[in-house]
């Protein structure tokens, strides 16, 4: 099973191929996918037990968390792209 990292990563080079290597508006995540990217990504133990801020950006594309959202990335045109099936 692919992490959330992974998925957004596939996603977002998806949108670089289509899309002559723009980059989409951003990506929106709940709180919940939230900390499924933090413990992705290790930052829940790092820093001496103490819980690291979450990244601002993935891969240089801003991350927005909102409640009640299944997980997209906002396409470069508006389009909404689900991180999950």
């Amino acid at each position: 099973m692919a992490t959330l990292y992974l998925t957004m990563t596939e996603k977002l080079s998806a949108h670089w191929r289509a899309n002559n290597n723009a980059y989409p508006q951003k990506f929106v995540l709940s709180t919940a996918l939230r900390d499924e990217y933090i413990r992705d990504l290790g930052l829940i133990t790092s820093n001496h037990g103490k819980t690291v801020p979450m990244p601002e950006k993935h891969m240089g594309v801003p991350i927005e968390v909102v409640e009640n959202t299944p997980g997209v990335m906002v396409a470069a045109d508006g389009t909404e792209v689900a991180l999950q099936q």
